[in-house]
């Protein structure tokens, strides 16, 4: 499970919980708006956390619209590229928004008890980004199940594809509880990485090389000054 109480080294300003068995609407697609809002204001760094789990029933999509889809993926992909680092801790089935969202982080802590879903209406699997996100970080083989059938990533499977980083009791605490690994995440060039990975999807070698310059300058200019987060 996932704890609700406030947990020693995790900013509560900086925290969502998303339940992904209630369908995209208006109001989460607000609060997630707003705290990306306050993550760009606080400027890092630190991490920002979601909690996760839930998946929709059956009947979720009957209240959906593209706009309102579109809506949903622009803030997911707002998430995605905040400048500080995202922690996603998950429990149970997640779905829907929840897996939505946790493909969204840069680093997943998760429950044993943890099943990854891509959510099913009218018999078929829902065609939104997670696909993409699925496919992309795992490979289309490792995930055609899940994509075509909707047939759920267990624990283990999860972790083995790298789409879970670590499996613990209670993620929230555990991440709360581990200073080193805070450490670790709040570093604020973690996001300079994250983007060049991204990029090196679909960009040339030319193309690329004048970031990755341009990081790496800012790297030794870091050193040189003795300010190396």
């Amino acid at each position: 499970m996932i704890t609700n109480s406030t947990t020693a080294g995790i900013d509560n300003d900086l925290a969502i919980r998303i339940d992904g068995a209630a369908p995209w609407s208006p109001e989460t697609i607000a609060a997630l708006a707003a705290l990306c809002d306050r993550a760009e204001d606080h400027g890092g760094p630190g991490i920002v956390t979601v909690q996760v789990s839930g998946t929709p029933d059956d009947s979720w999509s009957r209240a959906m619209s593209v706009p309102l889809v579109n809506k949903w993926e622009r803030a997911v992909r707002r998430l995605e590229r905040l400048s500080m680092t995202t922690v996603a801790v998950a429990a149970g089935d997640c779905g829907g928004p929840a897996l939505d969202v946790l493909l969204a982080t840069d680093y997943r802590i998760a429950a044993p008890t943890v099943r990854l879903m891509v959510p099913v209406a009218d018999g078929v699997t829902w065609p939104g980004m997670a696909v993409y996100r699925l496919a992309q970080q795992a490979g289309i083989a490792r995930v055609r199940r899940a994509v075509l059938f909707g047939i759920a990533v267990e624990a283990d499977e999860a972790l083995g594809l790298h789409l879970v980083d670590q499996l613990a009791e209670d993620p929230l605490v555990v991440l709360a509880q581990s200073p080193e690994l805070l450490a670790t995440l709040s570093r604020p060039e973690l996001a300079i990485r994250r983007q060049l990975m991204f990029d090196a999807a679909t960009t040339s070698f030319e193309d690329a090389l004048g970031s990755h310059l341009a990081a790496c300058d800012r790297q030794l200019r870091r050193a040189t000054t003795g300010a190396l987060s």
